[in-house]
């Protein structure tokens, strides 16, 4: 099984690619540092934001009941979904009692979480995603590899060449203004002839039962006001407690994860639409387990900016499929070990622990302290090789021991400056395959202090 790093190593030896993919998740970046400054009560926002998540955590049921009851009062259908399983048989039996196969769905990784698209393919419906970016990916039949930005990782000549072949554009066109007009006639087509339409959901607001949506495209709108059915999907994490909290999140949101004052559309559900039906799908699918986890519990609060994406340094050179979970980045470096920390062990190594994900992180979740004790709970769990787990604990044990570190120092200067480079930088060095190892020093810091100092204390 090849971990993060090795999966890393192949999306960085396509340097250009690496190179672009790092400057445009920055250029992203800085255009929410920008969005951020003009709010002088952004920080604020961020406590009030992390104060009504943790507040809604802890009567999380109370919440999802109330939503309930207000939602079915409005005329929604509400089920409930333990897992994805479960998630994918209910979504199949309102689209297959009502003879729905062709489906149109806006972005929602609650989906992607579930691989609701394939259960669906696999049952002769025709699901087709209408963000755009997540529609590129669709039709290069890959996942997304970012959850705002799911086609980022693509050039305009690469989408040009994949429009060519499976929308019949213009060999070798490239122009995003025409790409995204076939695009968008392609996916009218399907507008107009889906008899179903699929959201996720950003906010369930228990006070009112209704659902919000956002977009940047109106896919969404256009996805749900067309055909008689709308089925919603979240997972439990998403309730917000009252409608006066609402504001708060939207104004955090899309300065987060864009750089833009406010999402284009921001659709407030709270009823079917004449002669329609609307059903919310609320799913757990481990997230009860990740509450029970006082440690890690926060991360619940998220409200999938992808800002800690952006900023992240590892993320931005390794790009998002080096992760290989349907949540990338510093969020689903916590997330994604919960679920199993033997197959994700990698994850939470992937971090140089700077604590920009923090930084940025509109409902402040500690992420780089999070990711310090999932890095604890794999090693427990034997997710890490011997050879590292027996290097990590002699350097431990050096480190514990001052005698012990200053004869280890000694020996390390000297072997930096005898030892043949073919040596210094053989197969054993994964630290020096892409860097030079330091030159050494002709004295330690120790020593000059010592000399200097003249008192023969270190």
């Amino acid at each position: 099984m090849t971990g993060h790093a090795e999966r890393a190593a192949r999306f960085a030896a396509d340097e250009p690619r690496a190179h672009w993919h790092d400057q445009a998740l920055w250029f992203v970046r800085l255009k929410r540092d920008r969005m951020a400054a003009a709010v002088p009560e952004w920080e604020a926002l961020r406590e009030r934001a992390a104060a009504v998540k943790a507040h809604a955590r802890a009567r999380l049921a109370d919440y999802l009941e109330q939503f309930e009851r207000e939602a079915t009062r409005r005329g929604l259908r509400v089920h409930w979904a333990r897992d994805a399983d479960e998630h994918n048989a209910i979504v199949h039996r309102i689209l297959s009692e009502r003879g729905v196969t062709r489906v149109v769905k806006s972005k929602s990784m609650l989906t992607e979480e579930c691989h609701l698209n394939p259960y669906l393919a696999a049952r002769g419906i025709e699901v087709v995603d209408t963000d755009l970016g997540e529609r590129i990916v669709q039709l290069a039949g890959e996942p997304p590899s970012h959850i705002v930005l799911p086609a980022i990782h693509k050039k305009k000549e690469e989408i040009g060449e994949l429009f060519h072949r499976t929308l019949g554009t213009a060999a070798g066109a490239s122009d995003p203004t025409y790409l995204t007009q076939a695009a968008r006639a392609h996916l009218r087509e399907k507008f107009l002839a889906a008899q179903a339409g699929l959201t996720g959901v950003n906010f369930a607001i228990a006070e009112t039962g209704g659902i919000v949506v956002c977009t940047n495209e109106g896919n969404a709108d256009m996805g749900t006001h067309l055909p008689p059915l709308h089925v919603a999907c979240m997972g439990v994490e998403k309730i917000v407690p009252r409608l006066a909290d609402l504001s708060v999140f939207l104004r955090l949101l899309a300065r987060s994860a864009t750089g833009q004052p406010v999402t284009t559309y921001t659709t407030h559900f709270h009823a079917p639409r004449p002669g329609g039906e609307l059903h919310v799908v609320i799913v757990d699918n481990g997230r009860s387990r990740l509450l029970a986890e006082e440690g890690f519990r926060g991360a619940l609060a998220c409200i999938r900016c992808g800002a800690c994406m952006n900023t992240c340094p590892v993320f931005r050179r390794s790009g998002g499929y080096s992760y290989a979970w349907t949540i990338p980045g510093p969020i689903g470096s916590v997330l994604a070990p919960g679920r199993d920390p033997v197959a994700h062990g990698s994850l939470p190594f992937a971090s140089s622990l700077c604590g920009s994900c923090d930084a940025v992180c509109p409902v402040k979740i500690p992420l780089h302290d999070q990711l310090l004790a999932r890095r604890r709970e794999v090693v427990r769990a034997g997710g890490q090789p011997l050879a590292k787990r027996l290097a990590m604990r002699v350097g431990g044990w050096v480190l514990r021991h001052r005698a012990l570190y200053e004869v280890a120092g000694r020996l390390a200067r000297l072997a930096l400056r005898r030892l043949p480079r073919a040596l210094l930088y053989g197969r054993w060095n994964a630290w020096g395959r892409q860097r030079e190892l330091p030159a050494a020093p002709a004295e330690s810091f120790r020593d000059a202090w010592r000399r200097t100092r003249g008192d023969g204390r270190g």
